[in-house]
């Protein structure tokens, strides 16, 4: 699979994929932990390399912590992040939730080193995801993966990173090439066609969310809808930035939050109803359970 599973020594977590008591697969059965009701999931796009001077203004996380304080959401999907941002806005979501906040980061590769990305300032540079895992944690994996279709001449490669809470969600998140469209509609499609299921099949299935700057329109050409799979949930922002989810939560409501000047990309808001998973039953099978 691409994105081989790990365990980090503390929390982590990054775009949303959640649990769904619809699929139910041959094997050992494993309790389900009964759900939130409600999951908010919050995309910011920050702008913080400080390689892109059009939009950096060395304000964005200081406004995403404000963000955050005011709209308490429960999942928050970063993209153009530096690595040590992740630290300081998972501080953020401890101090608005208590309890297990987790999360994850995942460095885009350097094209031209095999390294990871950096920022201006030296960290490396990429996606996070934070989230709130309710009561009780029983744990997280981080998956991650660098897509195989890249622009060679670009050195920023693209990847995409996804957190299982366990028995509660997964969530993912993901920045698409800007140099493509048709680069970012063959990237968005392994994500949601190859890796997300293969997550599905190895680990568990769960309610699962994606969100994102996919540099991808609704109604564009080509149209971020060819890459949404069927039956699957999806909002937009107006721009690029993208929301899909399984079917098995409902959308209650999405808005835009604005930066105040700080980053180039508005806040995006959607607040899903997840069904309750009390003492539900999830099978995997023998093949899932091999290690990685």
């Amino acid at each position: 699979m691409t994105g081989r599973p790990y365990r980090i020594p503390r929390p982590l977590v990054a775009l949303v994929c959640l649990v769904s008591s619809a699929a139910v697969l041959a094997g050992c059965s494993v309790a389900a932990a009964t759900g939130p009701t409600q999951l908010r999931v919050l995309q910011l796009n920050l702008c913080n390399s400080g390689m892109a001077t059009g939009c950096y203004t060395g304000r964005a996380v200081a406004r995403a912590a404000e963000v955050i304080r005011a709209e308490t959401p429960d999942v928050v999907t970063l993209n153009e992040i530096c690595s040590g941002d992740v630290d300081a806005l998972e501080r953020v979501m401890a101090e608005v939730h208590g309890g297990t906040v987790v999360s994850a980061f995942q460095p885009a590769r350097n094209g031209r080193t095999g390294g990871p990305y950096h920022c201006v300032n030296g960290q490396q540079y990429g996606v996070g995801v934070l989230a709130h895992i309710p009561a009780p944690y029983r744990g997280h994996e981080v998956y991650r993966g660098i897509y195989p279709a890249q622009d060679p001449a670009d050195p920023e490669q693209r990847a995409w990173l996804c957190v299982d809470a366990t028995t509660v969600y997964f969530a993912c998140t993901t920045h698409l090439a800007y140099t493509s469209s048709t680069l970012a509609l063959a990237q968005c499609g392994h994500l949601l066609g190859t890796a997300i299921p293969e997550l599905h099949a190895r680990a568990r299935y769960q309610p699962t969310v994606v969100s994102g700057d996919l540099n991808l329109r609704h109604g564009g050409s080509p149209d971020v809808r060819s890459c949404v799979p069927a039956g699957y949930l999806h909002l937009h922002d107006g721009g690029v930035q993208q929301f899909m989810a399984t079917a098995d939560v409902t959308i209650r409501s999405s808005r835009s939050i604005g930066m105040a000047g700080t980053t180039d990309h508005a806040g995006f808001l959607v607040t899903l109803g997840v069904a309750a998973q009390s003492h539900q039953k999830a099978h995997v099978g023998a093949a899932m359970r091999r290690s990685a």
